[in-house]
């Protein structure tokens, strides 16, 4: 398919939408769709959810952990083309169309196209979701603070709104459903493609601490369970005989939004997630909680997460400067090593990356929640680990800083190329809906 200019522009008056095709009308929404009040009688309907990621799907094909409510009876119908709006949700891109017959919250709004409307499903699907119209759908929400707001029906109808010919519309819509899709195989196969380099470092990093560099050394069983044999030269100690303390900060309230230069930040959970310590990952501090923060992350140190999913509690990453503007929350530890053992703190955070360790500090983890483990400093400091002599623990450490730095690299590399189809995409979207670009049927 070929992509050109429109003949003709015109302004449209409407900020969300500027210049659009001579050609094409302004209507309000209210011109296009009605509510639609019908309820379920069984509710025995596909249920639907609305995403501002994926739009309008099955909820079955969500992995979605949320109470599920004894009967769906009363939940509001959604018919084929019909718009879903997550009222609550609206000022984040929560809304899309209905590709099938099914039953939604009842505390969505629905909306069919009125009768003998132009109207293509599809093509509003995209037109809704695009930055701008969740701008527009935010500015006429009403609430006192952004995650508050709700986009009520008077509200919606007001709001003005393109309308291209049906043929357009579905031209446009054809045209992205091809686009759009090749765009997501493209950053599927990158994304397969960052996640084998990531899986290639972790099996480095298991291999290079747990057998060291030489491979030609006698191995033997040291009793460790989750280490299997390893070099015989290396000593068994516990964590609780190199780290003398785990120190961790307090709960203090933040903004939603990071600290920006030489403002206080408190670090969030996540900052220890992938690999290492990202100091990035931080919440502003509110001007009268300063007072309370305490525990800035320190050079050389290991910052460790003690409350969290199972598969992340004991998430751990190397502090390499003083951060003195940055604040633990009590979910995070900062070790304090024994000065009685000499040790390679580098190379200790190597060793907390290693798969099997990682499992054995999550098996030690408690909780009566599924999703939410803790680890209490004694259980953690309990486990035996495998120490070769300092001098091998700097070989391995300075190995794999080189190694994984260069697998890092690549893994960046594939990254960016992954933002870019997003950004492709997204402009795309842009440019085809809301006129910027004719798209024709000729290839």
């Amino acid at each position: 398919m070929k992509v050109e200019r429109y003949q003709a522009y015109k302004d449209s008056e409407v900020n969300w939408l500027g210049k659009i095709p001579r050609e094409w009308a302004i209507v309000r929404n209210k011109e296009i769709f009605k509510e639609r009040s019908n309820l379920s009688t069984t509710g025995k309907e596909t249920l639907l959810t609305v995403s501002h990621i994926t739009g309008v799907t099955p909820r079955s094909e969500k992995n979605v952990n949320m109470f599920m409510a004894e009967t769906m009876e009363g939940y509001k119908i959604c018919h084929q083309g019909d718009l879903i709006i997550n009222t609550m949700w609206a000022w984040m891109g929560a809304l899309g169309t209905s590709n099938e017959l099914g039953i939604c919250s009842p505390s969505y709004n629905v909306y069919m196209p009125i009768k003998g409307i132009l109207y293509h499903h599809r093509y509003f699907d995209y037109l809704f979701r695009i930055p701008n119209a969740i701008v527009e759908m935010t500015r006429n929400s009403k609430g006192i603070v952004s995650s508050r707001l709700r986009l009520y029906a008077k509200d919606f109808f007001q709001i003005e709104t393109v309308l291209p010919s049906l043929k357009e519309q579905k031209t446009i819509a054809r045209y992205l459903d091809t686009k759009t899709a090749q765009c997501d195989r493209k950053i599927d196969l990158l994304t397969q493609k960052a996640t084998l380099y990531g899986k290639l470092k972790q099996s480095l990093i298991n291999e290079t601490v747990t057998s060291g560099l030489d491979k030609s050394v006698p191995m033997c069983d040291r009793g460790i369970e989750w280490l299997g044999e390893v070099p015989e030269h290396c000593g068994v100690k516990r964590l609780k005989d190199i780290i003398e303390n785990l120190e961790s900060g307090v709960s203090v309230n933040a903004a939603n939004f990071p600290a920006q230069n030489y403002e206080n930040g408190v670090l969030k959970t996540s900052c220890v997630f992938r690999y290492g310590f990202d100091p990035n990952e931080n919440k502003a501090i509110l001007p009268e909680e300063i007072s309370r923060a305490k525990c800035s992350p320190r050079k050389g140190n290991i910052i460790i997460s003690r409350m969290n999913t199972p598969e992340l509690v004991g998430a751990s990453g190397f502090v390499d400067r003083d951060y003195p503007n940055l604040f633990l929350p009590d979910r995070l530890w900062q070790t304090i090593f024994s000065r009685n053992v000499r040790i390679h703190s580098k190379w200790l955070s190597y060793l907390l990356l290693v798969t099997q360790l990682k499992e054995v500090i999550s098996f030690c983890a408690t909780g009566s929640s599924p999703s939410m483990k803790n680890l209490s400093q004694e259980n953690f400091l309990r486990i035996e680990i495998l120490i070769p002599p300092l001098p091998e623990q700097k070989a391995i450490a300075d190995y794999l800083d080189s190694k994984t730095a260069q697998i890092n690299q690549i893994i960046q590399t594939i990254n960016t190329q992954i933002e870019k189809l997003k950004e492709l995409r997204k402009t795309l979207i842009n440019d085809a809906v809301t006129g910027k670009i004719r798209v024709t049927e000729h290839q």
